[in-house]
């Protein structure tokens, strides 16, 4: 049976940092994908996706309009780009035997059906994977983090250096409790 470790925060508390530091240290024992913004003049104008093998998408942008595309505040979601940029890397990964890394799982990717679907492949089978979420309440995210396999850890201001450091820990095989605590610090929320 696999095992998940979802790390859910605040916008900008550094779930991203964390994870690309994690899959930078596993090399090519992992397989997945991150974000990351897309800044321009006036700040950020969308969002990337960049899988670990080097590919990219621009997932959402502030020029995508019309079309019938989704919506998530000024950025409009393109979630072809997910679908065959971001699912297919987490397809590889799984097919592959790595380390599944998502980053993450949020509105714009909870567009996809096809992402839902991979997530939850993952999340239910033999699969160890490291992911982030929204902190803000979504129902399935709430249905996946009440599965037995996840353990969910929150991103601090205080906790977020050490984040890379405890997940490689914890993919030793520490699982989390076993290291101060660390599977109790999300709490529910």
């Amino acid at each position: 049976m696999g095992r998940t470790l979802l790390l859910v925060g605040r916008p900008g508390i550094g779930k991203t940092t964390a994870i690309k530091a994690v899959a930078e240290r596993l090399g090519d024992r992992a397989g997945g994908f991150y974000t990351e913004e897309i800044r321009g003049p006036g700040g950020r104008k969308g969002f990337r996706l960049i899988t670990l093998d080097g590919r990219e998408a621009t997932m959402a942008h502030v020029t995508f309009k019309g079309g019938g595309r989704p919506r998530v505040g000024r950025y409009g979601v393109n979630v072809e780009a997910i679908d065959r940029v971001g699912v297919t890397a987490l397809r590889r990964a799984m097919a592959e035997g790595r380390i599944v890394v998502i980053d993450e799982i949020g509105k714009m990717e909870l567009f996809s059906g096809a992402f839902k679907e991979a997530v939850l492949q993952a999340v239910s089978g033999p699969y160890t994977v490291v992911a982030t979420a929204m902190a803000k309440p979504n129902p399935w995210i709430e249905a996946l983090r009440a599965l037995p396999t996840v353990t969910v850890w929150e991103v601090t201001a205080e906790n977020r250096d050490e984040i890379p450091e405890r997940v490689l820990r914890w993919l030793e095989g520490s699982k989390g409790r076993e290291a101060g605590g660390e599977g109790q610090e999300a709490g529910s929320g």
